[in-house]
């Protein structure tokens, strides 16, 4: 399937996953590779746009810590599963009172927004991100308060993430018990959501065939990315090894395998 990675020199907007491709771990960042390439595709005028799940760390983090491992990211070139679900959330209500199951970078961006946090069930929305600290009660409270607002919005839906150790559980599957336990199929707002890739092409001024997302997952990057209509590559460093599919390019050992097709 490498032949197919020629054509990545006609596209002209690479859309990067975070965990697993650039670097990995929440508590200790690690870096797995990428700045060569991201660095290329700059110097040659095109465009490149961080795109991930990521609801634990405002943006502002994330920048940081991207700049930290030596990387030429802007952060108006980040967009987060979190980021999204407070702008989508406004966007669609104006602003809300919601019952958090996630963690405090997930609740920075809502507040940005002008969305208040509360711990009565009484809620306009409930919205869930990845929460590591997650108890019977929150999540139990949190059923009881979709229950009565009718409203779930989910930051993304992977089942994994890429720790510092291997793959860890995600917010996919603490999605799928509050949808269960509430009986109400929530809005996702991250990958494999088309959502995130459809204002990814807006911001950037470009049409999904100028696109190519660089990911670890199948069922988040690769899947979300074929939904949108834009062509992939898998990258080997994150959850998934294997790939194939009509808009898989290929698969590459690491991000920084790509300068051999730029």
């Amino acid at each position: 399937m490498s032949r197919n990675l020629t054509s990545l020199k006609n596209k002209n907007l690479f859309l990067f996953d975070l965990d697993g491709v650039l670097y990995k771990g929440k508590e200790k960042i690690t870096y797995i590779s990428g700045k060569n390439a991201i660095k290329k595709i700059k110097a040659s005028g095109k465009r490149v746009l961080i795109l991930t799940n990521n609801s634990t760390e405002k943006t502002e983090n994330i920048h940081m810590n991207l700049v930290r491992l030596g990387f030429d990211i802007e952060k108006e070139e980040i967009l987060t599963s979190s980021m999204l679900t407070a702008l989508y959330l406004k966007n669609k209500f104006g602003r809300v009172r919601y019952f958090l199951v996630g963690e405090k970078g997930l609740e920075d961006e809502m507040s940005k927004l002008g969305h208040q946090r509360s711990e009565e069930t009484d809620v306009d929305v409930v919205v869930v991100g990845l929460d590591r600290f997650l108890t019977y009660d929150r999540l139990n409270r949190a059923t009881f308060a979709a229950i009565k607002c009718r409203k779930i919005i989910g930051t993304h839906a992977s089942r994994f993430y890429m720790s510092k150790d291997g793959p860890a559980l995600a917010t996919g599957p603490i999605l799928k018990a509050l949808e269960y336990s509430s009986n109400i199929k929530a809005t996702v707002i991250g990958k494999p959501s088309t959502l995130m890739f459809r204002l990814a092409l807006k911001l950037a001024g470009k049409k999904k065939e100028d696109a190519v997302m660089i990911g670890d997952q199948l069922d988040t990057d690769i899947e979300g990315a074929r939904k949108a209509g834009i062509d992939s590559v898998l990258v080997m460093t994150g959850v998934d090894k294997q790939a194939r599919g009509r808009h898989v390019l290929g698969v590459v050992r690491e991000a920084d395998s790509l300068l051999d097709y730029l």
